[in-house]
């Protein structure tokens, strides 16, 4: 984030409106985001976040029209669409608020405030990216798919999906959950903050939370629990392999949907 763009707002949110209005329209032109890459991991800009929050206080509901349809709403659909090189097909939808890199494609899907999409990325169709998700480039969101969405408290990591991420058909990821570059999610995974992922690559299994590794392969599994009337299965994730990283990303990716027989 450039640090011109963070003096003129930082200190002004949420008391000043026109600096709120000023550092939405420059989150809709990608001059700042909520989250971003550094060379110590992401870091979480939580002033811009406040500035999401006090724009929904400023703003008052408004009948609006995009052609035959009809929308009643405090935020406006985004425009510069043309300007920033992006394709939306209709009845698709993104937020103002919302920054699109060029070559992004929005299925008939959803992106909501404050959300950041790389390049070349693909919001299939019903496919929904939440308030301040952080999505790289080259990711496909296939049908369905759900990246949750995160406003409160300021300071909480958004859902980050990184560069040439795969997620499958109806997966949901939600509460912060980082995906690493190159991962693949088979179809129907939920990944919640506090959902094991476990790694049965190697001899004894290795278990962790809310990281999904780079270029990891993760389908849907289950683990026993006991309870007082039983043992049940729960949810988990279980990593069984990697992308291949001698081959281009097409190809790595139909070796791991062959290899590894992953739902899509």
């Amino acid at each position: 984030m450039p640090a011109l763009a963070a003096h003129m707002f930082a200190d002004r949110i949420p008391h000043d409106p026109d600096a709120v209005v000023a550092a939405i329209d420059a989150l809709d032109r990608g001059e700042i985001r909520v989250a971003e890459p550094t060379a110590d991991g992401w870091v979480v800009h939580g002033w811009v976040r406040e500035a999401i929050l006090a724009y929904f206080r400023l703003r008052g509901m408004t009948a609006m029209e995009a052609g035959p349809l009809r929308f009643h709403d405090k935020i406006p659909v985004k425009e510069r669409l043309v300007e920033q090189g992006v394709r939306v097909v209709p009845p698709g939808t993104v937020r103002y608020g919302a920054f699109l890199e060029p070559g992004t494609i929005v299925m008939p899907g959803y992106v909501n405030i404050g959300a950041w999409v790389g390049a070349g990325t693909m919001v299939d169709t019903f496919a929904t990216v939440g308030s301040c998700a952080q999505i790289g480039r080259n990711v496909h969101l296939s049908g369905g798919v759900g990246i949750g969405g995160v406003l409160e408290p300021a300071t909480a990591r958004p859902v980050i999906v990184e560069d040439d991420a795969f997620i499958g058909s109806r997966c949901v990821v939600v509460e912060g959950v980082h995906v690493g570059a190159g991962a693949v999610l088979g179809a129907g995974l939920t990944l919640t903050a506090s959902t094991p992922i476990v790694d049965v690559t190697g001899e004894s299994e290795v278990v962790t939370r809310g990281v999904v590794p780079p270029r990891a392969v993760v389908i849907p599994g289950t683990r026993p629990k006991s309870f007082p009337s039983g043992t049940y299965g729960v949810p988990c994730a279980l990593i069984i392999g990697q992308r291949s990283a001698s081959t281009d990303r097409k190809t790595s990716l139909n070796e791991v949907l062959r290899s590894f027989s992953v739902p899509v």
